[in-house]
C-alpha cells in the first residue's frame, strides 16, 4: 500500500465510458455533476480507437495496433488505426483542459491494465498475448511508459489536479482462472500464475509513483487480495456482484486503508431507486462487517456499477446525480 492510501476521496465519480460522441459535451457533463472528483470520460460510440482497448493500445511506446475483423492485433508501425486513437486522446484532453481551468483536486483518469489488454490484444498470428509471455512482459514495459507519458500530458493540462489512475482490468479473473479463450474458441489459455499477475500489476501501477492508483473490474470475483498486495490503493467493482465470500477480504482491504469504489447505481437506463435505497446493501455490508458507520465516508467512494456508454445521455445524467445524492446520504446518515 502505498503513501497515497492516506489521501481521502470525494464520496462519488464516474467509472469511465460515458455515451455519445461530443467530448466537449460528456466533459462538461461530468465537470457540472463531479465538483470534486471528476474523470476523464471515454466515448466508445465514435468507434475504434475510441474504444477502451484502443484508446489504451494507442498509449503504448514502442508497440502499436490495428483494427482486423477479429479485433485489435499488434503490428509493426503506426497506422491510422493508431493515429485515430491518438486524434481521439487529443480531443478529449482538450475538452478536459477547457472545462478545468483554475481546477484544484482530484481528477481520475482510465487505461485498460495489463492482463486485460494481453488478453485482448493479438499477435500476427491472431492469438491472444495472453498466449506469449514474453510479449505480456513487453506489453505491460510499454504499457507503464506510455501511461507515464499520458499522466504528465494530463499534469501539464491540469497543474491543479491531484491525478488518479484507473486501470481496467474486467478480464482479470479469467485470466486468473484460465478462462480466456482462443482464438478458435475451443480451448481457453492457461491460467497464469497469481504471482505473475501480482508482479506485473504492481509495475504498471508504479507507473504512476506519484499517485494514487485504483483498480477497476465490474466482473465477479474481484481479488481484492491480489489487488491490494500488488499496490493498489482503491479497488472499484459492481456492488450487486459481492457476496458474503467478499466479507473478509473487503473488512482487511478496508482495515489496511484501501478505498472501496462501489459501483450501487445501474449502468444502464432503468428506475433509480432514491438515493437512500441505492447505498442499503453498503451499509448492510458494513454492519455485517462489523465496521464503525463513521468509517463508511472515509472508505467508500460511489460509482455506478460500470461504464455508461450504453445508457442514454439522460440516463447517464441521472446515474451521476444519483451517486452524488448517495453519496450525501451515506455521509449524512451513516448509520
Amino acid at each position: 500500500m502505498s503513501e497515497n492510501s492516506v489521501f481521502r476521496f470525494a464520496g462519488a465519480t464516474g467509472v469511465g465510458s460515458m455515451p455519445g460522441g461530443d467530448a466537449r459535451e460528456a466533459v462538461k457533463t461530468v465537470i457540472g455533476s463531479f465538483e470534486d472528483f471528476p474523470y476523464l470520460p471515454e466515448l466508445p460510440a465514435r468507434g475504434p480507437g475510441a474504444d477502451m482497448i484502443g484508446r489504451t493500445a494507442g498509449m503504448l511506446v514502442e508497440l502499436y495496433a490495428r483494427v482486423e475483423p477479429s479485433g485489435w492485433r499488434i503490428g509493426d508501425r503506426p497506422g491510422r488505426d493508431t493515429r485515430r486513437a491518438r486524434g481521439w486522446l487529443r480531443e478529449d484532453l482538450d475538452a478536459l483542459e477547457e472545462f478545468t481551468q483554475g481546477y484544484e483536486g482530484d481528477l481520475k483518469v482510465q487505461a485498460v491494465g495489463p492482463w486485460t489488454l494481453a488478453a485482448a490484444l493479438e499477435l500476427r498470428g491472431g492469438e491472444a498475448a495472453l498466449s506469449d509471455p514474453g510479449a505480456c512482459r513487453d506489453l505491460a514495459a510499454s504499457l507503464a511508459e506510455g501511461l507515464r507519458l499520458h499522466l504528465a500530458e494530463v499534469r501539464r493540462r491540469v497543474p491543479g489536479a491531484r491525478v488518479l489512475l484507473q486501470l481496467d482490468e474486467p478480464s482479470l479473473t479469467a485470466v486468473l482462472r484460465g478462462q480466456v479463450r482462443t482464438a478458435s474458441g475451443y480451448r481457453t489459455h492457461r491460467a497464469v500464475d497469481r504471482q505473475l499477475v501480482e508482479h506485473t500489476l504492481r509495475d504498471v501501477i508504479g507507473a504512476h509513483p506519484d499517485g494514487p492508483v485504483a483498480v477497476h473490474s465490474c466482473a465477479p470475483d474481484v481479488p481484492f487480495a491480489l489487488l491490494r498486495r500488488a499496490g493498489a490503493d482503491a479497488v472499484s467493482f459492481d456492488f450487486a456482484l459481492l457476496t458474503e465470500r467478499d466479507d473478509e477480504v473487503i473488512g482487511e482491504a478496508v482495515e489496511a486503508g484501501t478505498r472501496l469504489f462501489a459501483g450501487v447505481v445501474p449502468g444502464t437506463d432503468g428506475p433509480l431507486s432514491d438515493p437512500a435505497g441505492s447505498v442499503m446493501g453498503v451499509r448492510t455490508l458494513w454492519r455485517r462487517l462489523g465496521l464503525h458507520p463513521g468509517l463508511l465516508a472515509e472508505a467508500v467512494t460511489l460509482t455506478p456499477a460500470c461504464g455508461l456508454a450504453g445508457a442514454s445521455p439522460a440516463y447517464a445524467r441521472r446515474a451521476l446525480a444519483q451517486c452524488v445524492q448517495a453519496a450525501r446520504s451515506l455521509a449524512d446518515n451513516p448509520e
